[in-house]
């Protein structure tokens, strides 16, 4: 569906709906490697759609696998009125 390679050695993050786990898939030469993670407390934000689909850098891996969010959360500030 996304048109990715999964023997390309690259790791391969997918999350169910519940948001509290996901799982990594990864190609070694000789076969798959699979990592489940669950977090006891707390969801992740995840990609809701293809196009939001992203390859992420080492630092946003490691942010991951200890539940932070990879993607900075935009701080929305409240309109002033003007009379």
């Amino acid at each position: 569906q996304f048109d990715l390679d999964p023997f390309s050695g690259k790791v391969f993050l997918f999350c169910g709906g519940s948001k509290d786990r996901f799982k990594a898939l990864y190609w070694d030469g000789q076969g798959f490697w699979l990592l489940y993670k669950r977090f006891e407390n707390g969801k992740m934000s995840w990609p809701r759609n293809p196009n939001e689909v992203q390859a992420l850098s080492a630092e946003q891996v490691d942010w991951l696998m200890k539940g932070f969010a990879i993607t900075p959360k935009i701080k929305h500030t409240k309109a002033r009125k003007f009379y």
